[in-house]
């Protein structure tokens, strides 16, 4: 899944009866705040700062209403390598959970109505500081949320913005492991369970 790219997530509706069930839906990943007239003026939002989601104006709405999950296997994340121009390379690293569980990545989303009555179902996906483990291949990390905390995040109605905001935190040390891949990655045609390959076993083929 690449930026602009429809993304897997999951929110609270509330049915008929009263009762609160989890929907899946693609959203695009490039949120678009509800005020935005013209997208063309707007840059596209990917991932959005967890530190500042409950005063931002952008956020403020979506973080008391639109709370969403991001299903995901794994994320990546670059490392800068020393050198300048394109003598500095990144090095790309798949993050996953260590117990192999898919991840829920804490996420928000907007439905953007156009003047022509259009609409698109647009996501970002929160951010916090990175934790021990990752920092030393980047500075921040997808707000992972826990399964026995989905319900709080997702509960827009029953649980207030800022209760949910605590939620949002580094992951422990020892939720992730990772390792590095090959470069294919870097590129969006790229699209298979090879390019998820530890480089080390690419070079032994």
């Amino acid at each position: 899944m690449a930026p602009t790219q429809p993304a897997p997530i999951v929110r609270l509706e509330r049915t008929a009866d009263g009762r609160f069930e989890r929907r899946f839906q693609l959203a695009r990943w490039g949120f678009l705040p509800g005020f935005v007239k013209d997208p063309g003026d707007f840059p596209l939002i990917f991932n959005a700062r967890a530190e500042s989601a409950l005063d931002k104006a952008s956020f403020r709405a979506a973080m008391k209403r639109r709370r969403c999950l991001f299903v995901a296997d794994a994320f990546y994340e670059w490392r800068r390598e020393p050198g300048k121009g394109k003598a500095r390379n990144s090095r790309p690293f798949l993050f996953r959970r260590a117990d192999g569980a898919p991840m829920g990545l804490a996420g928000l989303y907007e439905t953007w109505s156009g003047a022509d009555g259009s609409e698109i179902d647009t996501a970002c996906i929160l951010t916090t500081s990175a934790n021990g483990a990752l920092i030393a291949i980047h500075d921040r990390m997808p707000a992972i949320i826990e399964a026995e905390f989905f319900e709080a995040w997702l509960n827009c109605e029953e649980v207030e913005a800022q209760s949910a905001w605590r939620l949002l935190r580094p992951a422990e040390n020892d939720v992730l492991e990772f390792f590095e891949i090959g470069p294919d990655v870097n590129r969006v045609a790229n699209d298979g369970a090879w390019i998820q390959a530890p480089k080390r076993e690419l070079f032994d083929k």
